[in-house]
């Protein structure tokens, strides 16, 4: 079985919501591009899933928003092109490199031909 790899930004106070806070500084934007590009490929449920695409999708004009500084583009660019799965029994489509999953996520994501992969990361 491949392994799977959790990862959600958590404040020292133990706040996990993505609008609280202090915005990303360029190492943990580093960071997170580095382990973006150490998986085969990201697993997120519905919420996650739209609220990423939502901030990290590239436009289809090509450019990216006003709000994004020039330390975020990479991260940005990385999560654009990394293989997705879904997983969400409300959703009847995806896209942005993804799959949308239903059923048993241990079936879908064990068998043998998974083995030999890098990792699949997973975001709450």
């Amino acid at each position: 079985m491949r392994p799977l790899r959790y990862s959600i930004n958590v404040t020292l106070d133990g706040c996990c919501h993505h609008e609280a806070g202090l915005p990303p500084d360029e190492e943990s934007m580093r960071y997170w591009t580095a382990e973006m590009e150490r998986a085969d490929a990201l697993l997120f449920g519905r919420v996650t899933y739209e609220m990423m695409e939502s901030a990290w999708r590239q436009p289809a004009t090509g450019t990216w928003p006003d709000w994004m500084d020039e330390g975020q583009i990479p991260f940005a660019e990385t999560i654009d092109r990394a293989k997705k799965y879904v997983v969400s029994s409300t959703l009847s489509g995806v896209d942005w490199n993804a799959e949308l999953v239903r059923g048993d996520l241990g079936k879908r994501f064990s068998g043998s031909s998974r083995s030999q992969a890098r990792a699949c990361s997973w975001a709450a």
